[in-house]
């Protein structure tokens, strides 16, 4: 079944980091610093949060609290936002030195969070790592975050999941630019935390790799990627654990950032792009989500 979109929201600037909260969409529009938050049953966009730094990926624990990366100068975090309008840090430095961008996070079944540090654009006088990777915060008992490198082989990590199974992460590798690696990759998971050497799903080189992606309840990957300049154009795909590519969906903007499930209706895909607008399509898949759970 081709799927269809539906403009929802927007324009805006540039949408990221659909996230559903029980019975609205929130999402990220980074030029403009904010949290949007699209609600279905009015079809209105209101201002969540204002003085995100241009945040980028969102995401609720099972808990549903509402967790984000500020990739921009002034953040270079991860952070959890409060009902009272404050901001937790999370994570912002590593031995020492700033965080590149955070971008994107996913939660284990332990309640650590994952999150992908990449720094995209030309810009890289300020950083102060020497590594674009893939870090877990593992949440101490006096409210206090541990922060692990956990990926060193990765040079533009984007969009990542961990499995339902909880022993595979997936990561975006999307770097651009001639003989730069666009992949989806597999890590094991070992027993220790530490991930084994990683399998290629699929190699998107030389078009646009994956930015956002999110899991339905058989396991499978859906992916946003591909752009209008070469390929096969805007896309979300539908991946098996084993990389083989089950549906393609063309998508009606340019480059797609991220996806995520709601409602009202189940096996409901929202899904953001550079285009700014925040779109819909009633897949009749089978979501899987931490919050609200599946």
């Amino acid at each position: 079944m081709s799927w269809e979109f539906e403009v929802v929201s927007g324009p805006f600037g540039f949408t990221e980091g659909p996230a559903w909260d029980g019975s609205a969409v929130l999402f990220s529009d980074i030029p403009s610093h904010r949290i949007l938050r699209w609600d279905p049953g009015t079809g209105e966009t209101h201002t969540f949060f204002e003085g995100t730094h241009e945040g980028n990926g969102l995401l609720f624990d099972v808990h549903g609290r509402l967790y984000g990366c500020q990739g921009g100068t002034g953040g270079r975090r991860v952070v959890r936002y409060e009902p009272d309008g404050s901001v937790t840090v999370v994570a912002d430095h590593f031995e020492g030195k700033r965080l590149n961008s955070p971008n994107d996070l996913a939660f284990d079944s332990r309640g650590r969070l994952w999150f992908t540090d990449p720094r995209y654009g030309d810009f890289r006088d300020d950083m102060e790592l020497d590594h674009e990777s893939v870090f877990r915060a593992t949440p101490e008992a006096d409210g206090s975050w541990g922060l692990e490198r956990v990926t060193f082989d990765t040079t533009r990590p984007n969009g990542l999941l961990i499995s339902p199974d909880q022993r595979t992460l997936y990561v975006a590798q999307s770097e651009y630019g001639a003989d730069r690696k666009r992949e989806l990759r597999a890590y094991p998971i070992h027993d220790d935390g530490t991930l084994g050497t990683f399998a290629v799903l699929h190699n998107f080189y030389p078009h646009r790799g994956i930015d956002g992606m999110c899991l339905d309840a058989e396991g499978n990957i859906i992916a946003t990627a591909g752009w209008q300049e070469s390929g096969p154009g805007p896309m979300l795909y539908v991946f098996a654990p084993n990389g083989r590519v089950l549906e393609t969906h063309p998508f009606p903007f340019d480059r797609p950032t991220n996806c995520t499930w709601g409602g009202p209706e189940p096996g409901t895909l929202y899904v953001t792009g550079a285009s700014g607008h925040l779109l819909r399509a009633r897949t009749g898949c089978t979501p899987h989500l931490v919050y609200p759970a599946s």
